[in-house]
């Protein structure tokens, strides 16, 4: 069976898609996050896909948001880079080499925009880290990123 496989830029008529999309694929292991309540999914979808400089990838398999890609153009001393908040894949489709092809469609769109290079976040304890590194990302050993809770 041949899958049709489109890469876009995802604009917001998409949002309730990318929200779908998202709750699908964080509301199981490792992750198991609770996005149970709808208006704060799509307010969180909003805020990282709307904002300045945002430049949401997508990726429809035979017409469905498949796999995404949200991030921001982000301007730096050492060059303009495409920050990634947010990338999933459907998890029906995960572990088939769609989001490394994925990935690779993004890195050639950024390349053709002139931009730097690609950061992201992801915890070392989740499947996510060994993804990103067999897709060429290297870990950055001197940078940190720090959390204090103010409702304790």
């Amino acid at each position: 069976m041949n899958l049709i496989e489109q890469f876009i830029v995802l604009d917001d008529t998409y949002l309730s898609q990318m929200a779908e999309l998202y709750k699908n694929a964080f509301a199981r292991e490792p992750w198991n996050d609770d996005w149970s309540n709808a208006c704060q999914l799509s307010e969180y979808i909003r805020e990282i896909s709307c904002s300045f400089n945002s430049l949401n990838y997508g990726l429809l398999i035979d017409g469905n948001l498949s796999a995404m890609s949200i991030g921001i153009i982000r301007h730096w001393w050492e060059g303009t880079n495409y920050n990634i908040e947010e990338f999933c894949v459907a998890p029906d489709i995960q572990n088939k080499g769609i989001g490394s092809r994925f990935m690779k469609m993004i890195e050639s769109d950024i390349k053709k925009r002139g931009l730097s290079g690609i950061f992201l976040q992801t915890d070392n304890d989740k499947p996510s880290y060994r993804f990103y590194q067999k897709n060429g990302f290297n870990e950055l050993s001197s940078h940190v990123s720090f959390y204090k809770s103010v409702t304790k």
